[in-house]
């Protein structure tokens, strides 16, 4: 039974991995469209753009950088970063178990 129970940990603790990740590469994704200027009467762009915007709400405008770029990098990147350590601590803390 010990295997078992250790088995569906690991498994929890790789689904919390690659939740973050994505998380984070999404975000990751709508900094580097911006940074790009992507066209952003695209479909992809958009989408990206919503779904990040989502996931860094809290995150968004925290800070009051002069040039906008430093704005969308600071603000989602903190997300992105928060989004890593936190699932990645959370499995990691998972697997130790």
């Amino acid at each position: 039974m010990p295997l078992r129970r250790s088995s569906g940990t690991n498994q929890a603790a790789t689904v919390i991995t690659v939740v973050a990740d994505v998380m984070a590469g999404i975000i990751g994704l709508w900094i580097l469209m911006y940074l790009l200027d992507a066209n952003r009467a695209n479909g992809l762009v958009t989408f990206v753009q919503d779904a990040a915007r989502w996931l860094a709400g809290w995150s968004y405008d925290l800070f009051t950088f002069d040039e906008s770029w430093a704005r969308v990098v600071a603000g989602y990147g903190l997300a992105a970063v928060v989004y890593l350590f936190i699932g990645h601590a959370a499995a990691g803390r998972l697997r130790r178990h």
